[in-house]
């Protein structure tokens, strides 16, 4: 018997060593990991710069409060804010954390308190986290959700512009709806919803919690779309697997967030901050992003030569190196089937296999995971042609 509340489905797999994109279970057995411990390792397992940045500061102080100065939150702010193009940063310790900031910003700010968000839309699992969230499964069995959320369909400015009014505090948005089946934005919707918000004087959310950090070749994935939001947030790949969530937000919000305001015990913790600065350091260099760019075209461009034309498959989509494979099946069992063979990937929901691929990835692990892909899909093809 377990002491573990069973809030995971968990896999058959107990990894005893990982490194670059490759992990090894206690058997010895080694997969190809193309989940990013759910977007979270874009620098793949143990990135040196990284372990080094970890190493040095637990041999300084581990935690203090945040009560004293931090030089090192002062640089990763820095790095952060001109990274987004803004210019302040509150830490947390998650993106749900990072969420349940910028909502609190944003109503505080505002004065207002209904929030647009998305069907399908994730943003997290803690109340007003999840009661923005668009999706029902998330909320079941916890009684009544905060509310002021609003939901609308994705990529629907007159589904938007049906419930958009003077009492609206913002629009919370994905640039790509991860969990929701990897659903890329469209720019002229993502324009208008921002042209809504300044003519209603509403603040614009963008969750960058999986997006951010170089996933989509941007510093940001907003950044492709020529947005300005007011509020930004980010969490998984800021830290390498170091706990860390960031809100980020324009000037004029500082007013707002003051002294008592708004606070975490672990937040910017010295450690993961040491792990963020080094992360960044690497993922915010141009030549990076544009080898990622590079990277998610052809990984793209290959999944669609080798898998395109399959009778099972009804779209390949996504942006830079997260790319989700929409099936007219569910796939959890093929999933386990490519464990058993090597590779590790991921869902996103019932029908869509999400790949999130370290961004260090090589093109011949690319190569590698694209043909364990292409040899059982033809399998379940073909025994669909069958059947």
């Amino acid at each position: 018997m377990s002491n573990l509340f069973q809030t995971y489905g968990r896999w058959e797999i107990e990894p005893a060593s990982a490194a670059g994109c490759w992990m090894t279970d206690i058997n010895g057995k080694e997969y190809l990991d193309f989940t990013s411990g759910i977007g979270v390792c874009n620098l793949g397992h143990r990135p040196k710069n990284v372990q080094d940045a970890v190493l040095q500061q637990l041999d300084h102080f581990w935690h203090v409060s945040n009560l004293f100065a931090n030089s090192n939150q002062e640089k990763a702010a820095t790095a952060l804010a001109q990274g987004a193009g803004m210019d302040l940063v509150f830490f947390s310790n998650s993106g749900a954390e990072a969420n349940e900031g910028a909502i609190k910003l944003a109503r505080k700010a505002t004065g207002r308190t209904k929030i647009i968000t998305f069907l399908n839309s994730f943003h997290g699992r803690t109340f007003a986290t999840m009661s923005a969230t668009g999706q029902e499964k998330i909320k079941h069995g916890y009684g009544p959700m905060l509310e002021t959320f609003v939901y609308v369909p994705y990529n629907d400015i007159e589904a938007v512009k049906s419930v958009m009014g003077d009492d609206v505090a913002a629009i919370m948005l994905e640039v790509v709806q991860g969990e929701g089946g990897i659903h890329v934005g469209d720019q002229q919707f993502f324009k208008d919803v921002e042209n809504l918000c300044k003519q209603y004087g509403a603040l614009l959310v963008i969750d960058e919690i999986q997006t951010g950090l170089g996933r989509t070749g941007k510093p940001f994935a907003f950044q492709h779309f020529g947005l300005q939001p007011d509020i930004v947030t980010s969490a998984k790949g800021l830290g390498s697997g170091f706990p860390i969530g960031a809100v980020i937000g324009k000037k004029d919000l500082g007013t707002h967030f003051g002294p008592g305001s708004h606070g975490s015990t672990f937040g910017g913790n010295p450690v993961s901050i040491a792990a963020a600065i080094a992360t960044m350091d690497t993922i915010f260099q141009e030549e990076f992003l544009i080898e990622v760019n590079e990277k998610g075209q052809y990984l793209q461009n290959q999944l669609k030569e080798k898998l395109g034309k399959l009778p099972i498959v009804n779209d390949i989509r996504g942006l830079g190196l997260i790319i989700g494979i929409e099936c007219n099946f569910s796939v959890a069992p093929l999933l386990a089937e490519l464990r058993n063979n090597g590779l590790i990937v991921l869902q996103a929901g019932e029908k869509v296999i999400r790949l999130l691929p370290p961004l260090t990835a090589t093109v011949a692990e690319m190569d590698e995971a694209v043909k364990c892909l292409a040899t059982f899909m033809k399998k379940v093809a073909e025994s669909t042609v069958k059947a």
